[in-house]
């Protein structure tokens, strides 16, 4: 490392002002800022030092979603295998899914640094890091036939219009990624559908078997247009149709016990949702109407669809949730509580996390300001009643 260190340091006035390459000093100081901790101190003001800084923090998150994806591309893989009726072995699976999806995670990464590269040499500050976590979030909540341009164009969108315009990482208002793939959903409704996922009849560098394309119900597909499904631990480990990264729950869990144990997430935002969405599912079981996704046990609820990936990844945004305490509760609830009665309710999407997340960030400012001016309120009566 003293060797790197070493290099870096005798090629950076290459990219400082004057340079030969001072065009691309955004670019190099966020390589460098990735690679080592900056030795830059504050020179005013009041300031709390940390040897973790926020790209830290975005690794710490795209490490928590390694086994999502991983299963992810191995469920890809089987899926194929199982709709082509042809048998193969763990490594063949993997590796068909691994081809199939490699290419959505570089389109993600190279459209949205891209922008983020020319938008940080544009206003001549420092790359901003959240695109870490959202370049790994977006081809993993979409379904593995989205079109390459496709997933570029709504990424670029998602970058700019959800991001960029707000002023950057920490200054936006809606989580990119889902604002990626609600762009989808309402852009290119056909491949966003949210009640089947196309399985690929395609084979891949000789893995897998050519065969004609089709359509698999996801278990919310099916319980939409018909019954309820019967719960099977393939809805647990996740080996059923669905968006790359959202179907296996266990995979999931690991993510989640590495988010909370290092301090990444909140527990109270994420067990907020799961009790937001139990609740609602059991009021639907009790007194809904008599249709399949109504009439879901709420276990079902929580283990299908993007709901546990969204609670765990999407909901814990530490940006456009709540960030008080007792407001997290609330807004968490609230999430999962609106997933299911988008899912139920809504006759044309049978899956609602992306929206709820989407109309909670939205209230989450007006949360944490009720949560504020109701400790105030508190405080002054206190203060009063004192005198």
């Amino acid at each position: 490392m003293k060797a790197l260190r070493n290099y870096l340091d005798k090629i950076k006035p290459n990219f400082e002002e004057g340079g030969k390459y001072h065009a691309f000093r955004s670019v190099f100081d966020g390589f460098e800022t990735f690679l080592f901790v900056p030795n830059t101190t504050s020179k005013t003001g009041t300031h709390i030092h940390d040897a973790i800084d926020s790209k830290r923090i975005m690794l710490l998150v795209v490490i928590a979603l390694i086994p999502a994806l991983l299963f992810g591309m191995y469920n890809v893989g089987y899926q194929h295998y199982l709709h082509a009726g042809i048998s193969g072995s763990f490594i063949e699976m993997f590796g068909y899914g691994f081809l199939a999806v490699l290419p959505k995670i570089i389109v993600s990464y190279v459209v949205g640094l891209g922008i983020e590269f020319v938008v940080a040499q544009w206003k001549k500050e420092e790359i901003q890091e959240g695109f870490l976590v959202s370049g790994m979030l977006i081809p993993m909540i979409v379904p593995v036939d989205c079109p390459l341009w496709m997933l570029a164009v709504a990424t670029a969108f998602s970058v700019i219009f959800a991001k960029e315009v707000f002023g950057g990482t920490g200054m936006n208002i809606f989580n990119p990624a889902l604002i990626t793939r609600a762009f989808l959903f309402f852009a290119y409704p056909t491949k966003m559908s949210g009640d089947a996922v196309w399985v690929s009849g395609d084979s891949i560098f000789g893995l897998g078997k050519t065969v004609d394309g089709l359509t698999a119900a996801t278990p919310l597909g099916v319980a939409k247009v018909a019954e309820c499904p019967e719960f099977s631990w393939d809805m647990v480990t996740g080996l059923i149709p669905g968006s790359i990264g959202e179907t296996s729950v266990i995979a999931i869990a690991i993510g989640a016990v590495i988010l909370l144990w290092t301090g990444v997430a909140s527990w109270k935002t994420m067990l907020s949702v799961f009790v937001g969405g139990a609740v609602m599912g059991w009021i639907f079981n009790t007194i809904g109407p008599d249709t399949g996704v109504a009439q879901m046990p709420w276990y079902e609820h929580l283990c299908l669809g993007g709901f546990c990936f969204g609670a765990v990844f999407m909901a814990t945004d530490p940006v456009t949730s709540s960030r008080t305490e007792n407001g997290k509760f609330v807004y968490g609830f609230l999430i999962g509580a609106m997933a299911i009665i988008i899912r139920v309710l809504n006759p044309g999407y049978p899956e609602g996390m992306m929206l709820a997340i989407l109309l909670m960030n939205i209230f989450a400012p007006l949360i944490d300001y009720v949560v504020v001016q109701n400790n105030i309120s508190r405080r002054a009566k206190r203060a009063m009643s004192n005198k």
